[in-house]
């Protein structure tokens, strides 16, 4: 008789599941991205392996009828080179529930602001390293509280796509993040407001972000241009009130990237170059950015790659460093794989 009833039971649970498949479709996706590089940060130089924003997920969506789709995706950070956790979150790179349809999306929850992806994060040839590790932009100014967000993205239009954002504070003083380093936090009591603008049209793609938080805030215009093999891509962006070292009330900045690369056969190449102007309230803080990387893709999700960074620091600057007037020069090899 018991037995009967496990056999009973567990016909049951195989057609919940295939009822459950039937409705909705979740798939595993991540990247495993790990590269050795030689690192000299000032006058001490390090041999060492860095993971380059390795991570795993799962994200799926549910047909509810007349174009309604429920979905969600939940993103968890690693490190390549111990296979730790990256941060003290669990799904500390996204945790979201969303709903759409023909009036566009509701998302809530936590995951890295648009704005960052529609300005700094729109790669020239996924390269130089998908702007991770060392090879990241230094001198962007992120600055977005990325949990208890809801947002409402439009439907595309033209091309078109804006999206707004708003962290809610719950009351309590809640540190917001920057994504490459997530022990590094503000704290601030208010709202958080996040603004993003995709617009793409054949070889050319625009974007536009506006973030606020506190008295801190920040604004970016981007372009970039697809002809044939070659790829060029910029953006500016001004900072108020904040930098990447964390200094509140500063003063402000201008950032300026641009980065062009060249596609040929299996192999790409990309160069970038970056300034950031000083602060209003800090002597010698601004800083120039180069990065060059060479991708040669076995596949579509697999790639050996090389890469050179450099960071001048003036006197009072400390971008990608941490150390007050220090430079930043690193040369590296590595292997990413996404799947």
């Amino acid at each position: 008789m018991k037995t009967m009833t496990r056999i009973a039971l567990a016909a049951l649970a195989v057609a919940g599941s295939s009822a459950v498949l039937a409705q909705s479709n979740v798939t595993l996706y991540g990247r495993i991205n790990t590269s050795i590089e030689r690192e000299k940060i000032g006058d001490t130089t390090t041999t060492k392996m860095n993971n380059n924003a390795s991570r795993f997920g799962f994200k799926g969506v549910e047909d509810l009828g007349g174009g309604l789709k429920a979905g969600f995706q939940l993103e968890s950070g690693f490190d390549s080179s111990t296979g730790a956790q990256s941060s003290s979150s669990f799904f500390g790179r996204q945790s979201e529930v969303n709903l759409s349809g023909n009036f566009g999306m509701v998302r809530m929850g936590r995951w890295i602001a648009e704005s960052y992806f529609a300005v700094a994060d729109y790669g020239v040839l996924d390269a130089p390293n998908y702007d991770t590790g060392n090879a990241s932009d230094a001198l962007y100014g992120y600055m977005m509280r990325d949990v208890n967000k809801v947002a409402y993205r439009t439907p595309l239009f033209a091309g078109l796509t804006v999206e707004g954002a708003v962290s809610l504070n719950e009351r309590q003083n809640t540190a917001f993040t920057d994504p490459t380093v997530p022990s590094r936090s503000i704290q601030t009591a208010k709202n958080a407001y996040d603004l993003a603008a995709n617009w793409e049209n054949g070889p050319i793609a625009l974007g536009a972000g506006y973030t606020k938080v506190g008295d801190a805030n920040q604004f970016g215009l981007r372009a970039h241009y697809t002809w044939g093999p070659f790829q060029i891509g910029g953006y500016y962006q001004h900072v108020k009130n904040y930098d990447n070292d964390y200094l509140i009330n500063a003063g402000s900045r201008n950032v300026y990237r641009i980065t062009g690369g060249y596609a040929f056969g299996a192999s790409d190449v990309a160069l970038g170059f970056a300034h950031t102007t000083k602060l209003d309230h800090v002597a010698d803080s601004d800083a120039n950015q180069i990065i060059l990387g060479y991708n040669y893709n076995f596949s579509k999700r697999t790639k050996v790659y090389a890469i050179y960074t450099r960071v001048d620091n003036k006197a009072g600057a400390r971008y990608g460093t941490y150390i007050t007037g220090a430079d930043l020069n690193t040369f590296g090899v590595g292997l990413s794989h996404n799947f």
